[in-house]
C-alpha cells in the first residue's frame, strides 16, 4: 500500500519509519524541536497542505496533520511546493542544501539545523522507506 503524499496518513507512517530507525536515533539523540512541513499549492495540491511531526531525542513523539498554521506553534516551519518536496523524499535533493539555497524555506533557527546534518539525512532515509504516491 502506497501513501499519497502530503497526508495525515503518510506523515504518521513517517513518524512508524522514524521510531523504527535506530539510524535516526543515534544521530538526533539530542535534538529537541517541532516541524511543520508546509506543501505549498500546486498540481494535484490545490491548497497547503500543513503536516506536522515533534521530534525529541531521536524519536517522533506525535505526528499529523494540521488544518491551520495557528493549530500547533513549532519550532520549524519548512514550506516547498509538491515538486520540491518530491525531489527530498526522492534522495534527489538534500533538505540542508534545499534550505540554504533556498528550494525549501525555513522559518527557524538556521544554525541549530546545521548541527544535525546526520539527523537530518536519516530523517530523509526515513522518508524514502515510506511507499508514497505523489499527486499529478
Amino acid at each position: 500500500m502506497a501513501y499519497r503524499f502530503p497526508s495525515d496518513e503518510w506523515i504518521k507512517a513517517m513518524a512508524e519509519e522514524v521510531n523504527r530507525s535506530e539510524a535516526y536515533r543515534k544521530a538526533a539523540a539530542n535534538w529537541e524541536g517541532d516541524f511543520y512541513f508546509i506543501c505549498e499549492p500546486g498540481p494535484g495540491v490545490p491548497e497547503p497542505v500543513i503536516l506536522y511531526m515533534d521530534l525529541w531525542h531521536g524519536e517522533a513523539r506525535s505526528a499529523g496533520a494540521v488544518a491551520q498554521e495557528s493549530d500547533k506553534n513549532p519550532e520549524f516551519i519548512i514550506r516547498a511546493p509538491i515538486g520540491t518536496w518530491r525531489r527530498v523524499i526522492e534522495k534527489k535533493l538534500d533538505p540542508i542544501q534545499g534550505m540554504v539555497t533556498g528550494q525549501l524555506k525555513l522559518k527557524g533557527t538556521m544554525s541549530k539545523i546545521m548541527r544535525y546534518p546526520k539527523a537530518a539525512a536519516e530523517l530523509v532515509n526515513c522518508a524514502t522507506k515510506v511507499p508514497t504516491e505523489f499527486p499529478g
